[in-house]
């Protein structure tokens, strides 16, 4: 059944569609009065409901009885990317919302490949939030992960300081302090914070932060991921070593 996303969602209410939701109900889907779909609010209420009205680009659903979601990891992980190109970063987002992450974190470091012109403005972290709802509508879940501003790698790991905070490295990364997958089963936390470097990678000084500030290192392996699959390889991993699924 098709699934919409109303955040204003008062069970009880008619509610109104977000300007994006309503085109795509009754534009793209071409569905009309009377039809049965699926409302929700972003903060896991979630509703049967029927088409209502549609009028001047307006549509209005009227919820019918509350039904339950599919339920939100017990693990918060956060996903920290490192930018991307646009459509590269597209796709850590959406990839990081099927897999349950609580929320994106966006950081500029030593080697992004963006250049830092194309950081000024709102259009990335609007298209970012879009992705978030047409991926949150997709894989039925109903939270809507927060997408957050885009911060300094050295501020990411503050915010972070309070989480079990896993930086991924390259297999060329050494010592002692570098962790292996297996060595996690037993570092079952209540949240995460999930560090991915940009297509440079880390620079030597952002490992040594890292480590300064307390996070483990943590390998995927002998074999380099590209930047925009790494991100969903270790929350998969993750998900499936703390049996958090």
């Amino acid at each position: 059944m098709h699934r919409f996303y109303a955040p204003h969602l008062r069970l009880g209410n008619d509610v109104e569609l977000p300007e994006d939701e309503a085109h795509h109900l009754s534009k793209v889907l071409r569905l009309a009065p009377g039809d049965a779909v699926v409302v929700f609010d972003g903060r896991g209420v979630e509703a049967d409901a029927t088409v209502q009205q549609i009028a001047n680009k307006r549509v209005t659903l009227r919820p019918i009885a509350s039904r339950p979601g599919v339920p939100e990891p017990a693990i918060a992980v956060t996903l920290a990317q490192g930018l991307l190109k646009s459509d590269k970063m597209d796709r850590v987002v959406r990839d990081a919302v099927m897999l349950g992450a609580h929320a994106i974190q966006p950081f500029v470091s030593a080697h992004i490949d963006v250049p830092r012109a194309a950081l000024t403005g709102t259009a990335r972290q609007e298209r970012w939030e879009r992705t978030v709802i047409s991926s949150v509508k997709q894989c039925s879940r109903s939270v809507v992960p927060a997408v957050l501003p885009t911060v300094e790698f050295r501020a990411a790991l503050a915010t972070a300081a309070a989480d079990l905070t896993l930086v991924f490295v390259e297999p060329g990364v050494t010592g002692s302090e570098v962790e292996t997958l297996e060595s996690l089963e037993t570092k079952v936390p209540a949240k995460a914070t999930v560090f991915i470097g940009p297509e440079g990678g880390w620079a030597p000084s952002e490992i040594e932060a890292a480590r300064d500030a307390g996070a483990l290192m943590v390998t995927l392996g002998r074999r380099v991921l590209r930047a925009d699959a790494a991100g969903a390889a270790a929350l998969a991993v993750l998900r499936y070593i703390w049996k958090d699924f």
